[in-house]
């Protein structure tokens, strides 16, 4: 059967950088970094005392008061970004038929400052067992795009996707399948994280993977610099609307771009370390271009997983220029990253949206905060350190790999 074309018609975003998409893409292009001391709990006796947190976020904002108390962090992070992208795609919810529009929603943990909370008070009490009625449904990751689809009334597929770090990156390539197959019309996708909690900085920090750069947090995320100690933990959310070309066409949306493809691979090597060859991460790329029908000397820019680890930069460098040979040098690489911090299971979202405004604006926003050379990466790649680069982007790919070994590759198009 011939696939049907999926078109990018909304985007929303909610980062550490900017809370909605158009703050988040001047923040990017301008190299600001998101990362502060935490605010959120007492960091005294933490090896990690900073993180980059949402700034002056509050959900009530955005949220009704009953509602927000019903739902864990990462939920509201999801409301509000999905509430940006619907609107920024203008769908007619009178006309559009809500049986074959979906919310196919990414994230790695879920509620975790829920199940964190829970389990403190129960420990705290006298042993009853008094838990917030609201616990499970708040703590449960499929509740994001539950509540998205309850507010809209869409009816299409609905569930979420975990896969680690690539989770927002799976949901987008598997809402991209179900348009092209003709299952739906609409499909919101992407996702939400909030594990800046104490649970989550002390379990990253007791697997020694995060920074503690403490001294200057805000340069402390520095992918492909000789200097890196850890990645930098970030909250936050980013959604798309993907649309059947023609249904978008019809209605006069404005399309961001084209959807070409995507691919998936495992590692299938270690819990949390990447294949020291770059194995998985060789295939995920070569199997995303084959299902967008590129060659390799077609991409022109690709936002890299690049999480500021010593050991996951430099393979991942490393299976860029062997899928891509002598071109790898002529792409803009980068990762934004530096200025986020790592949104674990939102990362792709994100990234994602970040690769789609390049091609919007012809600008590739910077990696920040190199200033050590690792004589482990080839000096020939351009990894656009520091300062953004123009550049008249039409094909562009982003990277998101995540412990377990999952890899996911997303791939976007400039409309002709």
């Amino acid at each position: 059967m011939k696939l049907k074309r999926v078109v990018v018609t909304g985007l929303g975003a909610l980062t550490p950088i900017g809370n909605t998409k158009d703050e988040y893409w001047e923040s990017l292009i301008s190299g600001k970094s998101g990362a502060a001391p935490i605010t959120y709990f007492d960091t005294e006796k933490f090896k990690t005392k900073f993180a980059c947190e949402l700034k002056n976020f509050n959900a009530t904002d955005f949220l009704d008061r009953k509602e927000a108390r019903k739902m864990d962090r990462f939920a509201q992070y999801a409301m509000v970004a999905s509430d940006e992208a619907i609107a920024d795609a203008k769908l007619n919810l009178d006309e559009v038929n809500k049986l074959r529009v979906g919310v196919i929603w990414g994230a790695g943990i879920g509620g975790l400052e829920t199940f964190q909370n829970e389990v403190l008070n129960f420990s705290e009490g006298n042993g009853t067992p008094r838990f917030n009625p609201f616990f499970i449904p708040k703590m449960i990751a499929d509740i994001a795009p539950a509540n998205i689809s309850i507010k809209y009334g869409f009816m299409g597929p609905n569930y979420t996707t975990v896969s680690a770090c690539a989770s927002s990156a799976n949901a987008m390539f598997d809402a991209l399948n179900l348009i092209r197959l003709g299952h739906c019309d609409v499909i919101v996708t992407g996702g939400s994280e909030a594990a800046v909690t104490i649970a989550g900085m002390g379990g990253f920090n007791a697997m020694h993977a995060l920074s503690t750069r403490n001294e200057s947090p805000e340069t402390a995320s520095r992918p492909f610099d000789g200097t890196r100690d850890g990645f930098v933990l970030g909250e936050g959310a980013g959604a798309l609307v993907l649309e059947e070309y023609e249904h978008a066409k019809a209605r006069g949306a404005k399309i961001y771009a084209e959807f070409l493809g995507g691919g998936l691979s495992s590692d299938a090597h270690h819990m949390t370390a990447p294949h020291p060859e770059g194995i998985g991460v060789f295939a995920v790329m070569q199997n995303c271009l084959e299902n967008a029908g590129l060659k390799p000397e077609d991409v022109d820019a690709i936002n890299t997983h690049g999480t500021s680890t010593p050991l996951g930069d430099v393979a991942e460098l490393k299976a860029i220029t062997e899928v891509f040979g002598s071109h790898a040098k002529n792409i803009n690489i980068n990762s934004t990253k530096s200025m986020t911090g790592h949104l674990l299971g939102a990362a792709g979202a994100i990234e994602a949206i970040s690769a789609i405004l390049s091609m919007e604006h012809g600008i590739v926003p910077p990696t920040i905060n190199h200033t050590t050379v690792d004589e482990n990466i080839d000096p020939g790649l351009n990894l656009t350190l520091n300062k953004a680069q123009k550049r008249d982007v039409k094909v562009a790919m982003s990277n998101t790999f995540g412990f377990g070994g999952h890899n996911a590759c997303v791939l976007f198009k400039k409309l002709d």
